[in-house]
């Protein structure tokens, strides 16, 4: 996983490479506290799920190869800033 993670308040990006039919656990890596969280868009080839306020998980589409993204919006506090932040995530199924 390869993720550009910006302080709270600001946008991030990240990607992710997942085997066809595996998951994968993506933790929300911002400094601080995170106080919420939830799904901001959801993928179209794989379920995205919350396990916690800090941490989701992806599945990939079994039989499916090829790219899909997801949004996931939290909401924290950290040591210089607090807010919300949308976390676009480019997922390649391989």
């Amino acid at each position: 996983m390869s993720v550009t993670l910006a302080d709270w308040g600001e946008n991030s990006s990240g990607d992710i490479d997942v085997a066809s039919g595996e998951s994968c656990q993506i933790p929300i890596g911002i400094r601080g506290t995170v106080t919420d969280s939830s799904i901001s868009q959801k993928p179209a080839y794989g379920k995205l799920k919350k396990i916690n306020a800090s941490t989701f998980e992806y599945r990939a589409k079994a039989k499916y190869k090829g790219s899909d993204t997801f949004a996931i919006k939290a909401t924290g506090q950290g040591p210089k800033a607090s807010g919300t932040s949308v976390i676009t995530v480019h997922a390649t199924i391989k």
